[in-house]
């Protein structure tokens, strides 16, 4: 029996059962068949699921923005819209696993529609809150109302993209999440400052005006989306066969590895070591998103253009750190590495950017540096449990990483805005975070690597 660090037919660290597969020779008929298909599907997929985990991050992010009218409006402290904003994961906490098996099991299409209808909905309420109670029920709906979607959209993307293409795929959907920033904030801020119709202060119409296009486009998802490749009426029938027989392949040397089942993802320490590296990471990424726009908006010296712009130009590095981390996994086969170094870059950044104390310029680059690094690791990361397992133990594990690591979201912007309170300063919070991003780094290292992956790449 192999050992929980060695591979039979894979490698831990996500190289596809111990050495990257050959792509078929471009001048082969079937080569050309696959590229078409490959192509077809990223065209019809990926741009509506970057657009819909886009409102995602909007709808749950915003209030990052929002909070600069709500505290006054409603005399809540940093603490209080801390917890607020952490609630949210524990919601989200409660439905990963079962949401990532339904979308394996029966209807990813009707799944995601219902995730997209009911976040829309709740996040548009939240524009009446009046009460701090009322805003944390309504985080925890939000929570609630969204688990389900990135494990599900993970799952997803494995019924129709070969192990070979899935991290390319995966870095596309997942510049979602710095793009929302860029996009949404300068948004928020626009509706916080300009839109007062009916009287009502602008942020409540931040919840109402971004939580509305979500509901469309949970309308729009079950004529668009499909759940199967042999169910896909836009893929010639070439292109169909090709991909279904590839997806086949795949499954069957998982099967003939073994772990298939649910309880095969609870066996493995690597399904506990992922949850663990991706509780500390969510922790510092959650408190940094929820808590940079308060940072940059006391650099009072600056105009609210360009605190605005300070607190975007982070994620539009961490677009570029995204996509190119993920292609370069992608062309070398190599994981653990490149999941190791985003993540230590990142520790290293907020180190310097406290160390940095009143010097703005300097702070603004190590924060544009950890930008660069702090998410990048996200689409190879989660490569490797469709990697290490079959499809339902796959999803299994996929739905426990997500909803145990995202449990640092409540964790993270609750201590930050704690210690925030506390102390009356950010720098006892932002050594917090450097810690949890020190630790993970170093955890990461124990990514292990088949002897074969580990021959694979050094061949690479």
């Amino acid at each position: 029996m192999a050992t929980e660090g060695s591979a039979l037919h894979h490698g831990s660290d996500g190289s596809h059962f111990g050495a990257r597969r050959t792509s078929i020779p471009e001048n082969s008929a079937s080569g050309l068949v696959g590229e078409r298909a490959q192509r077809r599907v990223t065209r019809r997929l990926m741009p509506f699921l970057i657009v819909v985990y886009l409102l995602a991050y909007i709808d749950r992010s915003n209030v990052g923005i929002a909070k600069l009218g709500m505290q006054t409006d409603l005399g809540l402290t940093d603490a209080t819209m801390g917890f607020g904003a952490g609630i949210f994961f524990i919601g989200y906490f409660l439905l990963e696993i079962p949401g990532s098996l339904i979308v394996e099991r029966y209807s990813a299409r009707k799944w995601f529609a219902r995730i997209m209808i009911s976040w829309g909905v709740v996040a548009a309420l939240t524009g009446f809150v009046a009460t701090s109670g009322q805003f944390y029920t309504l985080r925890f709906l939000l929570g609630a109302a969204e688990a389900g979607f990135f494990p599900g959209v993970i799952v997803y993307l494995s019924h129709w993209f070969r192990y070979e293409d899935r991290t390319r795929a995966k870095s596309w959907f997942m510049v979602a999440q710095p793009l929302s920033v860029v996009v949404g904030t300068p948004l928020s801020r626009w509706i916080l400052e300009t839109v007062h119709w009916q009287g009502l202060p602008g942020w409540r119409w931040v919840f109402f005006l971004e939580g509305i296009p979500s509901i469309a486009l949970g309308i729009f998802a079950l004529f668009y989306l499909t759940d199967r490749v042999e169910q896909a009426r836009w893929l010639p029938d070439d292109e169909k066969r090709w991909l279904m027989a590839e997806l086949k392949k795949e499954e069957s040397e998982k099967i003939a590895a073994g772990r298939v089942g649910i309880f095969d993802a609870f066996r493995s320490r690597q399904t506990f070591l992922l949850c663990a590296i991706l509780f500390l990471i969510v922790t510092g990424n959650q408190a940094i998103l929820f808590f940079l726009p308060t940072i940059t908006n006391n650099m009072k010296t600056m105009s609210v253009t360009w605190r605005t712009a300070v607190t975007v130009l982070p994620y539009i590095f961490s677009v570029a750190g995204i996509l190119l981390n993920g292609f370069s996994s992608n062309r070398t086969g190599e994981r653990r590495w490149h999941i190791v170094v985003p993540v230590l870059m990142t520790a290293a950044s907020l180190a310097l950017a406290i160390l940095s104390g009143d010097h703005t310029a300097l702070v603004i680059a190590f924060f544009c540096m950890a930008g660069f690094s702090f998410q990048a690791f996200l689409p190879v990361l989660w490569t490797i449990p469709s990697t290490l397992f079959g499809k339902v133990a796959a999803a299994t594990a996929i739905g426990t990483i997500n909803s145990v690591g995202n449990l640092g979201g409540f964790v993270g912007p609750y201590l930050f805005g704690y210690l925030r309170t506390a102390t009356g300063r950010y720098e006892a919070g932002l050594w917090f975070l450097t810690g949890c991003m020190l630790t993970a780094g170093l955890l990461a290292t124990q990514i292990r690597i088949g002897h074969s992956a580990k021959h694979n790449e050094q061949n690479t």
